[in-house]
């Protein structure tokens, strides 16, 4: 697929006009699942030419989350059962999907008579008797494409390091003793790492540790450092495509999605008229889309908007209302939007029609509405 697709020909999705904005989203109603949902906004779900696009699939009140695909072009939606979304990470150019499972990251193709493979796992003398309750937070492939990056809840300790696609030899690169997580390799750099500072539940004491200087880096042989000039609580980082800076989301001033300079810490802001959740940037920075609430609960009522940076339109795509159901408290439904294809398509999680369903709009769109 080379163009964008014509949702006018498909009866996959239903089309949802927002009244104010006039920009028309496309909600996925052929069902695989009682749940679909987008995934977690770090990770592309579509194959870079925009054929394949892999969602989280659910059967409440069992909690555990598969994954299913889309295929635009044979106009098929398939479930696989034997999948998980732990860490999902789909490849950009094969539209195969990766996820961990244990200690375990495993593959499978999107075809109906594809299997699931074996890539790669962590050694049994590093895990010991010791259980593993988390692989990664999101899988990243390495700049050079030949590595995962990994940050493992091993026992009580949090393991990170890089595992070979080819099956080869972890790497181990650092050990922590309380909670960071949310690694992402560098897009440029296959020796750089983005990471976070977590909240740190005590397993012994039972005592939370907050969140104080959230923003780190570190690369491969050297000693972890933080990215900000002076500790903050910011949260929900992602990479630039440059590879020179990061971004984030400030927690105290609720309302601001910051550009990092990775060298030296130097912040560039984004004000929006609305508090600001989760956000993700084009590749070139110029629009930015994000999601919003007015007081956090899990299943909260949330806004999805997109900024124009050329224009300075900002434009509301979705508007959910609060869910305080056991599908809402317990299957992570923010909206999570991020751009997708090479920037031909947003993604997100909805739930417009009642149910918790996965939308697309596309960007071309966007950029007419916010002209």
């Amino acid at each position: 697929m080379t163009s964008p697709f014509d949702f006018n020909g498909s009866d996959l999705f239903t089309p949802v006009a927002h009244p104010q904005s006039g920009v028309t989203i496309h909600v996925l109603t052929r069902r695989v699942a009682p749940l679909q949902q987008g995934f977690y906004f770090v990770n592309d779900s579509m194959r870079a030419d925009g054929r394949y696009l892999w969602f989280y699939c659910a059967f409440p009140p069992a909690l555990h989350k598969t994954l299913g695909v889309i295929d635009f072009v044979d106009q098929t939606v398939r479930h696989f059962p034997e999948t998980s979304a732990s860490a999902a990470y789909v490849d950009p150019e094969t539209g195969d999907a990766f996820w961990c499972e244990g200690a375990a990251v495993w593959r499978r193709g999107p075809g109906a008579q594809d299997v699931p493979v074996l890539v790669n796992q962590l050694p049994a003398e590093l895990i010991g008797n010791r259980s593993v309750s988390s692989l990664a937070s999101h899988l990243t492939r390495s700049a050079d494409g030949s590595e995962f990056f990994i940050n493992a809840s091993v026992g009580l300790g949090y393991i990170f390091g890089s595992l070979p696609l080819d099956g080869g030899p972890f790497q181990q690169w650092w050990r922590f003793d309380r909670h960071h997580n949310h690694a992402q390799f560098s897009p440029t750099d296959p020796d750089t790492v983005l990471f976070a500072q977590e909240f740190h539940s005590d397993p012994i004491t039972g005592l939370r540790f907050p969140i104080t200087n959230r923003l780190w880096t570190m690369t491969r042989g050297s000693q972890p450092r933080p990215i900000l000039r002076e500790p903050r609580f910011v949260s929900h980082e992602w990479w630039d495509a440059d590879g020179a800076h990061v971004w984030c989301v400030d927690v105290p001033n609720n309302h601001e999605t910051w550009r990092v300079r990775l060298a030296d810490g130097e912040v560039e802001k984004f004000a929006f008229p609305r508090q600001c959740w989760h956000s993700h940037s084009s590749r070139d920075g110029q629009l930015i889309v994000g999601d919003s609430n007015n007081g956090f609960f899990r299943g909260c009522a949330s806004t999805v908007h997109l900024l124009n940076r050329d224009t300075g339109k900002i434009i509301v795509l979705a508007e959910h209302a609060e869910r305080r159901d056991y599908t809402g408290r317990n299957y992570h439904i923010d909206p999570h939007p991020r751009f997708c294809a090479n920037d031909r398509y947003v993604v997100f999680t909805t739930t417009l029609l009642g149910q918790i369903d996965l939308a697309i709009v596309p960007v071309t769109d966007l950029i007419q509405a916010t002209a």
